[in-house]
């Protein structure tokens, strides 16, 4: 991944003017007379992506142009995501630079438009400094700016959505229609059902009200019908209920019943797994339930004291429960369910900058949008690595300058986007046109802490990120004031000013309280409080043009677009990840943020070497060579030997709350064993401590797993009886015979020169392999025939050629380069020339295709036909059986007769696909995530949410 520029920026902060001149806008990045694109070299990139459960191919697209320095995954994600028209048609998008072009050159213009520049050269700078940074990698812009910006669709550029519900039936059944739309159009929303009348109260007919859980049945049906986006994952929604409310227990119970639904049909003989033909009959599955609790109802639940349940009509208390057995009962379904989540109703409303214009209810379904009813809130992410600067001597620091800037350029695309923006209800675009909420946001926080030698769950950890979170903020909010004095400030301003000017003194205070750690937070933090001064001083003259500024999101596709190890604040999900490679095939690698936390530790480049090498055999850092006990936390990550505790989540998203103007999407990761009560301390002390809004999940707490119920009776048909004799299998050597028939080839490997003979049985495939250097006693000489002759024997012991192949494909080291192959033109070692030619020699098509290895003749038959499969005049019928994994001989004269029993048929070998399924393998677990509807790999957590690192599909809003 290619770096930004790593000096100081270039230029100054833009300035705010008289509203007849607009902004000036001063580079960052860019060079005058030079285009971004300029600058970078491009490469061709074929995106072929399969659905690993079946392999069928579910979206391809060749002859995609991209920099050479994006990853495989992020070409992939952005090509079937992103790009637009019909795939195969002309207008079909096939270069990012027409995909950026399309999203900024429309900012530009609606920029101009609206007068938000001082001149056309400004105009231009935004644009190349907007284009650079994408280019880059430095931020992106939420999913819903790439899907519709630009194009003949409507413009809708917001992820986030709230809604409202009032108690009349005409308000349910607009409730039930307005979601529909925004599912329909690929985003979710959240509200807050406590307007509705409780099954406890009377109607105006006399009889009783069916309450909002009733209702809760019929939006969750609609929901899972219309899907999102019109594809088959589920819709994105929140749905929230005061704690005081009468049905409130209802609502707590209602997913813990469904739970036990789902484990009564599972055990009948259903499939109850996640994407199963069954489980769309399981209730109030497509919705995030989370209860708003007040500072009453906690302070009750502190002094144990009883607390009073409200009628929605007269607002009289009906009934009086006892606040911390309910409390209880949210800490039990928690426990076995993750439902529902908690949110803080008395913190939240206290940030509110718009009070007078209506309290704060409800969020959006990944819980980091919180403002008014029926609005909505358009994101962006930075990528937080992209500003950490190591100079000639190992020293890092956080450019604290640079980010600033470019927080700048992005809030003033952000605001500019309000202007053109389509929306889907009348009511949302009217709201968010009045107050104009915007979401910035981050990346990659934990690789960062990482990185710089931080353990997430430190002090310093803390530190950083907080400092980081409020130079964000108050940098947006000093640009919000800067706009306001050009374009005005929002339509709901003058009504709220004193409000928001006391929320903007609120965050100085915090800021100026915080705690500073380190060489690398004190410099942010003293950033941060001269952004928060100036927040003051030009909100005092100016207002301000947006009544919402920051939140952290869960960054899923985009943090993918991006190459960010990690997603929104979350830490990294384990120290060795799962990397694709260009040109088909993977490989898996030691996180790159070890060795740079290695170095900043102290660590000599031997001693890195010899922990990073750990770390690659054993997947985390215990009794690492060399590698200090005081320093394991570094490495800690959500999963594994060390994982971070509940609390350590939990600290984290209170240092960077007080600097944000929503809050955060984060589920607290807690492990199976967890009690009750460690979930009733989690959800306490989020109180305490100024959180907004915070969800439990409890490792294993759902019914649903990826592995559906049909496959599970098979195993346990096919696991040995315990009654059953015992028997060991060994494998049984197949010499080959005295004269076989083989293959000498000499080759050049990066101007090594060498001889590779490959002898086969008869009938059965390849056999022996002997490797011959032309310097004779040299090291890799040497190193070469000792690694054919145990090459040969795993061939004659019964192991599979494509097994060798998988394995040492795409091996990199010295020599490397041209070869004189021209089946082979490029290799990354010897061992990666030998095993591609031994797979052309002796693998059939089918097996070496997909794997990624073709015959220059194949090659050049895919781009006359398309297709490298040859016809079937031309099809090697011969060679098809040589990829079978060859059978040892099961009936010998050296068999003993016992061993001639029925065997069990052993399960394939299980095979990675994305990080989450990395870390199930090294761990030995099965994290009960759903499998992705489009790709069929393993999602993981990003947020609230779930995302696949296969195809970028989130189980959310963004």
């Amino acid at each position: 991944m290619t770096e930004t520029t790593s000096g100081p920026a270039r230029g100054s902060r833009a300035k705010g003017s008289k509203a007849s001149k607009g902004l000036r806008i001063e580079r960052i990045h860019t060079t005058p007379g030079v285009h971004p694109y300029d600058e970078v070299e491009w490469a061709s990139r074929d995106v072929v992506m399969t659905n690993w459960r079946d392999g069928s191919v579910n979206f391809e697209q060749r002859g995609v142009e991209f920099p050479d320095f994006w990853s495989v995954n992020a070409v992939n994600i952005v090509t079937s995501k992103y790009f637009r028209g019909a795939v195969g048609s002309p207008t079909r998008e096939s270069s990012l630079k027409q995909l950026i072009d399309r999203v900024v050159k429309t900012y530009r213009k609606s920029g101009e438009e609206n007068g938000y520049f001082a001149s056309p050269a400004d105009a231009e700078i935004f644009e190349h400094e907007l284009a650079y940074a994408l280019l880059h990698q430095v931020f992106s812009f939420n999913s819903p700016v790439w899907f519709n910006v630009g194009t003949q669709q409507p413009q809708q550029v917001s992820a986030c959505f709230i809604l409202s519900v009032d108690d009349s039936m005409e308000s349910i059944l607009d409730w039930y229609k307005e979601e529909g739309m925004i599912f329909k159009g690929g985003s979710g929303a959240g509200l807050n059902l406590s307007r509705i009348r409780s099954s406890k109260e009377l109607l105006s007919s006399g009889g009783n009200a069916s309450g909002p859980v009733s209702f809760m049945r019929g939006a969750d049906a609609s929901a899972g019908t219309i899907k999102s986006g019109g594809a088959t994952r589920r819709a994105a929604k929140m749905v929230v209920l005061d704690v005081d409310h009468p049905d409130v227990e209802a609502f707590i119970e209602t997913k813990v019943k469904e739970e036990e639904k789902v484990r009564a049909l599972r055990d009948a003989g259903f499939d109850m797994d996640l994407g199963g033909d069954d489980i769309t009959s399981v209730q109030y599955q497509n919705a995030n339930n989370s209860v708003r609790v007040n500072d009453e109802f906690m302070k009750a639940v502190e002094g144990g004291s009883k607390f009073g349940l409200r009628g929605r009509m007269t607002g009289e208390v009906i009934e009086e429960i006892d606040a911390k057995g309910l409390f209880r009962k949210m800490a039990e379904a928690a426990w076995a369910c993750a439902d529902p989540g908690i949110q803080y109703d008395d913190t939240i409303n206290h940030w509110h900058t718009s009070p007078e214009s209506g309290r704060i209810t409800a969020s959006n379904p990944c819980s980091e949008y919180m403002h008014l009813d029926n609005s909505s809130c358009n994101l962006a992410s930075l990528n937080l690595l992209k500003f950490l600067r190591d100079d000639d001597l190992g020293n890092q620091s956080f450019d604290a300058e640079r980010f600033a800037k470019v927080v700048e350029l992005v809030i003033t695309a952000m605001d500019i986007s309000i202007c053109f923006a389509d929306f889907p209800t009348e009511k949302i675009g009217e709201t968010t046109r009045a107050y104009r909420q915007l979401g910035i946001g981050y990346a990659n926080l934990g690789a960062l802490l990482m990185a710089t030698g931080h353990a997430y769950d430190s002090d310093g950890g803390r530190a950083l990120a907080g400092a980081i979170t409020s130079l964000m903020t108050g940098t947006s909010y000093r640009r919000s004031a800067e706009l306001a004095a050009v374009v005005g400030p929002y339509d709901g301003y003058a009504r709220n000013a004193d409000a928001h000017k006391r929320v903007m003194k609120q965050h100085s205070d915090a800021n100026g309280s915080a705690v500073r750690m380190d060489d690398l937070d004190t410099p942010v933090w003293a950033a941060a409080t001269e952004a928060w001064q100036d927040v003051l001083r030009l909100g005092e003259k100016n207002g301000f043009r947006n009544a919402q500024a920051s939140v952290l999101a869960p960054t899923g596709t985009i943090g993918l677009m991006m190459d960010c190890d990690t997603t929104g604040v979350e830490p990294d999900l384990a120290l060795v990840k799962f990397k694709k490679l260009v040109g088909g095939g993977s490989m898996q690698i030691v996180n790159n943020t070890v060795p740079k936390a290695l170095k900043r530790l102290g660590y000599q480049p031997e001693q890195i070497e010899a922990i990073v090498a750990h770390i690659a055999d054993h997947g985390n850092v215990l009794d690492a060579p060399a590698l200090k006990a005081e320093h394991y936390e570094v490495f800690d990550c959500a999963m594994g030997a060390r994982s971070i505790s509940a609390m350590g989540h939990v600290r984290m998203m209170a240092a960077a709350q007080p600097f944000l103007s929503g809050a955060i999407s984060k589920t607290v990761n807690v492990p199976e064993t967890a009690t009750v009560e460690e979930i009733e301390d989690v959800y306490f002390q989020g109180w305490k401590l100024g959180l907004k809004a915070l969800a439990i999940y409890r490792d294993n707490c759902k019914v649903g797993q990826p592995l559906s119920a049909k496959k599970k009776e098979e195993e346990k048909k096919a696991e040995p009886v315990a009654e059953k004799k015992v028997v060991e299998y060994r494998p049984v050597r197949k010499r080959l015979p005295k004269g076989r028939p083989g293959i000498t080839t000499s080759f050049t490997v990066g101007g090594a020169e060498g001889y590779m003979t490959a002898n086969s049985y008869p009938d059965d495939g390849l056999g022996e392999v002997f490797l011959k250097m032309s310097k004779q006693g040299s090291t890799l000489a040497g190193m070469m025939d000792a690694f054919s002759i145990a090459v040969s024997v795993g061939l004659q012991y019964g192991v599979p050629l494509e097994t060798y192949v998988s394995k040492f494909t795409n091996m990199r080291f010295e020599p490397a380069g041209m070869t004189d192959d021209p089946d082979v033109r490029m290799a990354q070692s010897i061992v990666d020339y030998i095993f591609r030619r031994l797979a052309l020699d002796f693998l059939p098509f089918e097996t070496r295709s997909a794997l990624g290895i073709h015959s220059v003749e194949e090659r050049t038959r895919h781009l006359e036909t398309g297709s490298y499969e040859p016809s079937d005049d031309e099809v090697d019928v011969e060679g098809l059986a040589q990829s079978a994994p060859r059978q040892t001989e099961s009936v010998n004269e050296s068999t003993p007769a016992a061993k001639i029993v029925e065997e069990a048929a052993a399960p394939a070998p299980k095979q990675a696909h994305t990080n989450a399924e990395l870390v199930e393998m090294q761990l030995g677990i099965n994290a009960d995530a759903p499998l992705c509807f489009s790709c069929g790999t393993k999602m993981q957590r990003a947020g609230s949410c779930y995302l696949c690192e296969g195809c970028g599909s989130t189980s959310g809003c963004s």
